[in-house]
């Protein structure tokens, strides 16, 4: 297989155009509903290595996916393969020994110390890409952290960095930086992001999506008949997360599926190759984040490149059918 590429902006790096997000690897902690349940780490692990034998090379992950559990479940795939390149965030403390989430923290200190212990997680001495993972920021705090992270690219630290915020006026101040060189916003079938979309494109930042999936309704496997577990986060749906209502698919998000099924499932794709296939229409840099608890959804997400972009007639059908 053929791996189309695009590159993540001044960075120059290229990676898959779509490529891999490890949230799901933090599974659930403590008991409590806040990841995806049913992870199982030797499936996982069968589905990483298999991804990196077929010439994966991007993963993005957290320090607070799991307290840590993310981190540490990526690092014998990326000693096995080094030249994977791997991006995280920081900007939301916890406690591993307790795995206790603490708050937000965007101290120059704070940043300075997580940005080790993710170096000691992952097992790697240089962080490919650093992450700020917040939103509601001061200008002041933007360029305080800018000059933080400047600091950790010439002390050899981290490579390049981000941040992972879909205010475009934040997108532009960090961009200022020489070592920026993406953004990282929510995009999906359902939900366009063309205000954080233009910000990246205008300041020369590569696009890297969460969400791609809507948190696995456009897979679609979940319904009134198939629910979600109750210990999985979906099943509580906090704030933030909008496509589930007590583990099953909120109506107007489905409304929304149903209309858009038959087109996103055209050319022998499956509803998520589709969904996925819409962002690599929407935009040529965005490259989008799926994630997975399988191997056999690791290679139904990494398969959709096979199928390339969709075509202009049915990506604006969709977009016709969603009143956009």
């Amino acid at each position: 297989m053929t791996i189309p590429r695009r590159t993540l902006g001044r960075s120059g790096l290229e990676v898959p155009a779509i490529s891999i997000g490890a949230w799901a690897l933090g599974g659930t902690t403590k008991g409590l509903p806040n990841g995806y349940a049913g992870i199982d780490a030797d499936e996982a692990q069968r589905a990483l290595y298999w991804a990196a034998e077929q010439g994966a090379d991007f993963i993005d992950t957290a320090d607070i996916y799991g307290m840590g559990a993310s981190e540490k479940a990526l690092a014998p795939v990326l000693r096995d393969y080094p030249g994977i390149r791997v991006a995280t965030k920081v900007g939301n403390s916890f406690d591993e020994a307790t795995l206790t989430e603490l708050g937000p923290n965007l101290t120059p200190d704070y940043i300075r110390t997580e940005v080790r212990e993710s170096l000691r997680r992952l097992g790697r001495d240089v962080i490919d890409v650093y992450q700020l993972h917040t939103f509601a920021l001061t200008d002041a705090q933007v360029d305080e952290i800018t000059g933080v992270f400047e600091e950790l690219v010439s002390a050899g630290l981290i490579r390049w960095y981000g941040v992972s915020n879909d205010n475009p006026d934040q997108i532009r101040r960090f961009a200022r930086g020489e070592h920026c060189t993406l953004a990282q916003i929510q995009l999906n079938v359902f939900d366009d992001n063309p205000a954080a979309l233009t910000a990246c494109q205008e300041s020369g930042l590569g696009t890297i999506c969460r969400s791609p999936l809507a948190m696995g309704l456009l897979g679609g496997k979940h319904s009134a008949e198939n629910p979600i577990r109750p210990d999985d986060i979906r099943g509580r749906q906090p704030e933030w997360l909008k496509w589930f209502i007590n583990g099953v698919p909120s109506q107007s998000y489905w409304e929304r599926l149903t209309a858009v099924r038959d087109l996103l499932t055209t050319s022998s794709r499956t509803l998520a190759q589709g969904a996925l296939a819409w962002i690599l229409a929407r935009s040529d840099f965005a490259v989008p984040l799926p994630g997975f608890k399988t191997q056999a959804q690791m290679q139904e997400n990494f398969s959709a490149m096979e199928h390339g972009p969709l075509d202009p007639a049915t990506y604006a059908a969709v977009e016709d059918v969603l009143g956009r």
